[in-house]
């Protein structure tokens, strides 16, 4: 097959995003959107085609799925070896991801016909859900870590215009701002990262990068190895700085802060950014260099085996806690993050040991599918109730039995309750975690009652809780076909989506594994999630002053999860009353009273001897010869007297 067909799969949404962006308001205003979800249903056809073909016809060689590079453009050459090329990387995870990142966002243009109609901005909202999918395809298919990079930048980017759609909104532009800048801050971390492993592996393609540096014998390895800062090899930092830029992007503690807020853009938004977008390209980048972190740099996989584990946790913990059901989900997106990194930290390379990755990966997949109908959901529930808070929700199930079932399936998935998606992806993950490290096993195991919890608290005040006879405010019902077909669809996917064989598909090394899910081993991970729902439906199914007292009982705990731990607050004390009272402040004296004062010195003095001698260049002649005679007499006088 040739796979140079892979190059549409990118360039439509990109055609649609230029064609809307420059005529969309003046020629394409109602019509932008059914462009934009045709762009995109024809890069999900071709998408699925591509994917066929790879797996299931030409993409195995001896029993190990290839690399295939479809295309490869030479954009700036440094030096022999080392240049930024613009490619096409064909590989198991890549395949993977075009398919999530196209059908998701098929999806979510569907339901925004119906959930964005008649907005002022409709053909340019729908612009920016096009360059957002066309940056995330570009970084997926990337055979260039500095190409990567380049499209890396432009999911933030998209991220900031979608965020802060609603530009009239004060709290959408803190938003915008917020996540803009907090991810600018881990992406000077990634740049640094990549320039150094781009130099001392002398080359910036990822395939070739990979192997010299996973080479114990080359003489790229035997560099950065012996070269090091502080004690620590420059391997070792410049993976940690990679995965720092993933931190961010993927929202880890403590990186995490604009997440909650990337909430204040329009619904749908959210749905892509927490399933096929921004949040999950750092875990793509970490799986992308797996093989690196595993071979050659296993202790910065502790790191992110840790920080994957804290965030799963804290999140889990703070998502118990909210009452705007946009930030449960989005605290719930963290914590699942948290699940994926913390698989890719206690994994190691190849076979039965590689199976942290396939675990990550797997829920990647699955997750993609129940969090975006969870957000669409959620989207449905706003467009019905006009409100984000669950206290103005409940008894909506009778009035909104369609989006009540699929809302409910979303939730049993993400509890990983069998036979649900959810399920098969987070086994594999508590297994991984299990045969590695007993503690992070126990971690992700009380996360994951926490995520019953918080989850089947979010369903049971929607859609229970009160009776249905008090909520008629969505007169207009459930929304438009449009907004239904994709929670159905959806619901669908995350009902069988954990049925894929996934590891004869996505290993570590390529290589197909025949894994199989340990029924003994699930009995414990299922109790804990069963008992999380019927605790949550104890105290959340029928109006009562339980959760009141529950929270009564934590007292303190309970108040600074709600505050989200004051992580917010310690991040304005050190940027105000540090950063700016005691650095900015004073470099901002310097700079205006020492460095401009020079300047401004320098300027007056200028003047001022410009004003005092202007007259020499009065234009009157008589002037210009009393000067001329008079130099000439004083020229006489000083050879007759003083050098005579």
């Amino acid at each position: 097959m040739n796979y140079s067909i892979i190059a549409l799969i990118p360039l439509l949404p990109l055609a649609t995003f230029i064609l809307l962006g420059l005529f969309g308001r003046k020629y394409f205003q109602t019509s932008g959107g059914i462009i934009a979800t045709v762009a995109l249903l024809a890069s999900a056809i071709i998408s699925l085609y591509v994917t066929y073909h790879y797996f299931f016809i030409d993409g195995k060689v001896n029993g190990t799925y290839r690399h295939i590079t479809a295309l490869n453009y030479t954009w700036l050459e440094f030096s022999p070896g080392i240049s930024i090329d613009m490619g096409i990387l064909i590989d198991p995870i890549s395949m993977m991801m075009i398919v999530v990142v196209t059908f998701i966002s098929l999806m979510v243009h569907i339901f925004s016909l119906g959930y964005m109609k008649g907005e002022d901005r409709f053909s340019t909202y729908f612009a920016f859900l096009s360059l957002f999918t066309f940056s995330m395809l570009g970084l997926v298919l990337s055979t260039n870590i500095f190409q990567l990079y380049i499209f890396w930048e432009l999911v933030g980017l998209s991220s900031f215009l979608l965020i802060g759609y609603y530009f009239y909104k004060p709290s959408a532009v803190a938003a915008s701002k917020k996540a803009f800048i907090v991810t600018r801050f881990a992406d000077l971390g990634f740049l640094i990262g990549i320039l150094m492993l781009g130099f001392h592996a002398q080359t910036l393609d990822i395939s070739t990068l990979i192997q010299n540096l996973t080479n114990h014998q080359s003489p790229q390895f035997i560099g950065i190895t012996t070269a090091s800062f502080l004690g620590v090899s420059l391997l070792t930092w410049g993976l940690s700085l990679v995965f720092i830029g993933g931190a961010g992007k993927s929202a880890m503690f403590p990186l995490h802060i604009w997440l909650p807020d990337a909430m204040e853009g329009p619904t749908p938004v959210s749905a892509l950014i927490h399933a096929a977008t921004m949040v999950v390209a750092g875990v793509y980048l970490i799986a992308r260099l797996f093989p690196v972190y595993a071979l050659s740099a296993p202790q910065v996989l502790e790191i992110i085996m840790s920080v994957g584990a804290v965030s799963a946790l804290i999140a889990a913990i703070i998502a118990c806690t909210q009452t705007d059901i946009k930030r449960v989900l989005a605290y719930s997106t963290m914590s699942q993050i948290g699940y994926m990194m913390l698989a890719l930290g206690v994994s190691k390379y190849g076979g039965e040991d590689g199976l942290g990755y396939i675990g990550s990966m797997f829920h990647l997949f699955t997750h993609a599918f129940f969090k975006s109908l969870l957000f669409l959901g959620a989207g449905a529930v706003i467009h019905f109730i006009h409100s984000n808070e669950m206290k103005d929700m409940g008894g909506l199930r009778k009035l909104m039995p369609l989006t009540h079932i699929t809302f409910l399936i979303a939730c049993l998935a993400i509890a990983g309750i069998p036979p649900f998606a959810g399920f098969f992806s987070k086994e594999e993950i508590l297994l991984a975690a299990f045969r590695a490290n007993k503690f992070i096993y126990g971690i992700a195991l009380f996360t994951a009652g926490l995520t019953s919890f918080y989850m089947f608290r979010l369903y049971f005040s929607i859609f229970w809780n009160k009776p249905s006879t008090e909520n008629k405010t969505g007169h207009h019902g459930e929304g438009t076909w449009s907004m239904k077909i994709p929670l159905v669809v959806l619901a669908v996917c995350s009902l069988l989506a954990g049925l894929v064989p996934f590891a004869n598909y996505i290993t570590s090394d390529g290589a197909v594994l025949n894994a199989t899910n340990n029924i003994m081993f699930s009995i414990v991970p299922v109790a804990v999630s069963l008992g999380g729902i019927l605790l949550s439906a104890y105290l959340y199914k029928k109006e009562n002053d339980k959760p009141v007292r529950a929270a009564a009982l934590f007292g303190t705990f309970y108040k600074a999860a709600h505050k989200k731990f004051y992580i917010d607050e310690m991040y304005l004390f050190v940027t105000q009353r540090i950063l700016f009272n005691l650095i900015a402040r004073p470099a901002a004296w310097v700079d205006k009273n020492i460095v401009d004062g020079f300047m401004n010195l320098t300027a007056t003095t200028t003047g001022k001897v410009s004003e005092s001698i202007k007259a020499m260049q009065s234009g009157r002649l008589q002037s210009y010869a009393i000067y001329f005679f008079g130099g000439v007499i004083a020229m006489a006088a000083l050879f007759i007297y003083w050098w005579k």
